[in-house]
């Protein structure tokens, strides 16, 4: 039996030792990426848009802002995840709550402030978030941003 030629498909092989994941990451489970996350977005969840740094397009995660005290904040609980990396690169995004988009920009927020804001994250999360607490315990390993609503919502 001969073995068919592989085909072009224009394909190109990547470097991945220049963008691999920072060690800081949680990487999603199977069940999370594929079915979880993809319910939580079509029954109509609360989803971030952010373009991708790399390919400009919009991508939609299911996550919830945090409120803490009178703020709201994006808490990558997960780490340097994908949607973190991206807004970072783009400084801006849209939240989609029910009906209603609200575009905005962000600020990240470093230091003691961001320790606040992870630990009172932590403790509204309860067991659900523990898993990713135990793997990246330093609130340093979570980045934070603040939400700020560009016009109107």
């Amino acid at each position: 039996m001969s073995r068919a030629k592989p085909v072009d498909r224009g394909w190109r092989e990547i470097d991945m030792s220049s963008t691999s994941a920072p060690t800081g990451y949680v990487h999603p489970t199977f069940v999370m990426a594929h079915i979880v996350n993809p319910v939580l977005k079509f029954i109509g969840s609360p989803t971030l848009t952010v373009r991708g740094r790399r390919s400009g397009l919009p991508i939609t995660t299911p996550l919830a802002p945090f409120g803490f005290e009178g703020a709201r904040y994006l808490v990558g609980g997960g780490g340097e995840t994908q949607w973190v990396r991206n807004l970072r690169a783009a400084g801006e995004g849209q939240l989609r709550m029910g009906g209603k988009h609200q575009d905005f920009r962000t600020v990240e927020i470093q230091g003691s402030e961001r320790d606040r804001i992870v630990t009172a994250y932590r403790k509204s999360m309860g067991r659900r978030f523990e898993s990713y607490f135990r793997a990246l315990p330093n609130p340093a390993d979570h980045p934070v941003f603040r939400v700020e609503p560009m016009g109107r919502d």
